[in-house]
């Protein structure tokens, strides 16, 4: 058998040592039909069917427009005034004494946050912020998808790549302003052309009318986004559901993905893993782990279980019942900055909730802040933003499809010291089967982007220009 007989795109679909082995055994004068079934088929990638799907409201019609439309950022004295009438109307709670932010959000410095964008806070200028990278919108699957394309300043010497970046809860597109210009104006060899949308049901992307629309929905609509805009073959890079997104993405069209670079990742669950937690604190090397895995891990049911069970309380909430929590941060400013903002807080550093302002401006300012609750408020998203969690938890993540299919596209994984849950390079391999890179990131939390644009957008071009040798 001749490797002409293999299909070449499933052929280079494999993981690097997978293609060596068929490679060796072909160069050493062929292979039978039984050893090429044991290391070809046996281990031929799996891909999650493409699907398809209609989200928006009645019935599908019989075509769609797919043109694509410039979008702007707008804003009315109307809609300011209602702000402020609402913030005027607002009932604050008394905190309870030296409770910092283990209650949740202190209303001793809410009231401060609120006093700024009520008084300080210029929205029209956060507006005029947000329209400075050019917007669009486009129909696909029934709903207007809202993103942000951004051409690079690139010179004759650099090849330009596509980057696809994808946001999370309870972030938005605005999460990567910082890092468009360390992506798009960079001076080395590389440039991104960086296209950001917005998850249906988040910001300016029109929310979902029907029930269903989970991940790989949204990864179907992003891949056809791209298809759109004309690229076949794009990098993506993703945190928080935007990781889950982009994964499916490269599970859906590994030919098109040339890499995948992830600031949040998770495992396989495998007897190993199992085994690690057990022994991986006293004998480290026998389970593959490193001393800074040892840092992270261990005592394992702290950081791991307990801490997990402290915040994750809007994930039962969000996963079950989200349209009855979210008539209440739907219809008050407040209650949606102080829900939010939490967020901000203790996914960043979890020692924030010692802290009586809970660090927010630490690694923050207001204005950014506020201008992620604008964004959520005046599109009146948190409500569909909420449903994610129920479509996308509505049966056990590791029984999904998803959940089955390992990834082969080349990956590079960037891990904060302050993410919600740490995953050793070990792990991620049980799931992520060509990893090119894997970072221990030395400060930063949940929102990376947000947080450490530079130490994210420094990541990307490693991983990016590994791949790209």
């Amino acid at each position: 058998m001749t490797l002409s007989k293999l299909s070449r795109d499933t052929f280079f679909d494999l993981d690097v040592d997978r293609q060596r082995l068929i490679g060796s055994a072909l160069a050493a004068g062929g292979i039978s039909l039984l050893v090429y079934y044991f290391v070809y088929k046996r281990t031929e990638r799996k891909r999650i069917p493409l699907g398809e799907g209609w989200w928006g409201a009645g019935v599908k019609p019989v075509s769609e427009d797919t043109k694509v439309y410039s979008f702007k950022v707008e804003t009315s004295d109307e809609e300011i005034q209602d702000l402020y009438e609402r913030i005027d109307r607002t009932r604050f709670s008394d905190p309870l004494e030296s409770s910092a932010f283990h209650y949740g959000f202190n209303t001793t410095y809410l009231k401060k946050v609120v006093s700024y964008w009520r008084h300080q806070f210029d929205w029209e200028k956060q507006v005029d912020t947000l329209n400075k990278y050019p917007h669009y919108k486009t129909k696909i699957e029934g709903l207007d998808v809202h993103f942000i394309h951004v051409q690079p300043k690139n010179k004759a010497h650099q090849k330009v790549l596509p980057l696809m970046l994808v946001h999370g809860w309870p972030g938005c597109f605005y999460e990567f302003y910082k890092m468009i210009p360390l992506l798009t104006e960079n001076r080395g060899d590389v440039v991104f052309e960086v296209i950001i949308p917005s998850i249906p049901g988040y910001g300016y992307s029109e929310a979902p009318h029907k029930k269903g629309f989970n991940s790989l929905a949204a990864a179907r609509i992003f891949l056809t986004l791209m298809e759109r805009l004309g690229f076949s073959q794009f990098y993506l890079q993703g945190g928080d559901w935007g990781s889950l997104i982009t994964t499916n993405m490269a599970q859906m069209k590994p030919e098109c993905v040339k890499g995948l670079h992830l600031n949040m990742f998770t495992a396989r669950n495998n007897y190993k893993g199992l085994i690690s937690m057990v022994i991986g604190q006293y004998l480290p090397f026998l389970v593959g782990f490193t001393k800074e895995d040892v840092k992270r891990l261990f005592p394992f049911f702290e950081k791991n279980v307990w801490t997990i069970l402290r915040e994750t309380g809007y994930t039962h909430i969000q996963a079950t019942k989200p349209d009855t929590a979210g008539c209440g941060v739907n219809d008050s400013p407040v209650g949606l900055a102080a829900y939010i903002l939490e967020k901000f807080s203790t996914w960043t550093d979890s020692n924030n909730t010692e802290l009586e302002d809970g660090g927010l401006e630490r690694k923050y300012t207001l204005d950014d802040l506020l201008t992620v609750i604008m964004v959520y408020w005046t599109t009146g998203s948190i409500v569909s933003s909420m449903r994610f969690y129920k479509e996308n938890l509505s049966e056990a993540p590791n029984k999904r499809i998803d959940g089955l299919t390992n990834v082969f596209v080349p990956a590079g994984l960037a891990a904060f010291p302050n993410e919600l849950m740490h995953c050793p390079e070990t792990w991620a391999k049980t799931k992520y089967k060509n990893v090119y890179s894997y970072t221990f990131m030395p400060r930063g939390g949940h929102f990376a982007a947000f947080e450490e644009p530079q130490l994210l957008a420094d990541d990307v071009f490693s991983f990016v220009k590994k791949v790209e040798k």
